[in-house]
């Protein structure tokens, strides 16, 4: 399934943060925006809420943590408690790597895969929505054009005050 959008080239970061910010208060609906690398004040810019991954990785990262004590207070306090040095049999300073270590692995992972399935991406999946014109010096704004009203010529204002290099209707799929 596929879209037709305008996209607009930018060849700063300033004229794509602007020309976002402007557009969404215009009312244009956002597609996308493309950019080579990550632009401080993009996710404002398009009106996008603060992410939840944060969140996400905590708490695996607390489950990662409560696993690993429990699974070494268990194994050596109940199941096999073995005398080393007179140490107490639950001498927390000795937990203290492996819980580090699962708490990141926990942690990572999930928020990996989280990230994956809110992205909707898959492996193997096609590279369509990306923009072939987006190199390391070219930024790209994509608007929905279907759905309502689309009003090209004032998008194309609105993209040129902020210094747009050139605009064009691309079919992108979904």
């Amino acid at each position: 399934m596929s879209a037709r959008m305008f996209v607009a080239y930018f060849g700063s970061e300033d004229g794509i943060l602007g020309a976002t910010r402007a557009v969404r208060e215009a009312g244009f609906e956002i597609h996308d925006v493309y950019t080579p690398y990550a632009v401080h004040g993009m996710d404002e810019a398009m009106g996008q809420r603060p992410s939840r991954i944060t969140w996400v990785c905590f708490f695996a990262g607390a489950f990662g943590l409560a696993v690993a004590l429990a699974l070494q207070i268990w194994t050596s306090a109940v199941d096999w408690p073995l005398n080393v040095g007179g140490k107490p049999h639950n001498s927390f300073p000795a937990f203290i790597p492996v819980a580090f270590e699962l708490t990141v692995l926990f942690g990572g992972l999930t928020t990996v895969a989280a990230l994956f399935l809110r992205s909707r991406l898959k492996p193997r999946m096609s590279n369509a929505h990306v923009l072939p014109r987006v190199t390391d010096d070219r930024f790209a704004l994509a608007l929905v054009v279907e759905g309502h009203a689309f009003d090209a010529d004032r998008a194309e204002a609105i993209c040129a005050a902020h210094g747009v290099v050139e605009t064009d209707f691309v079919e992108v799929s979904k």
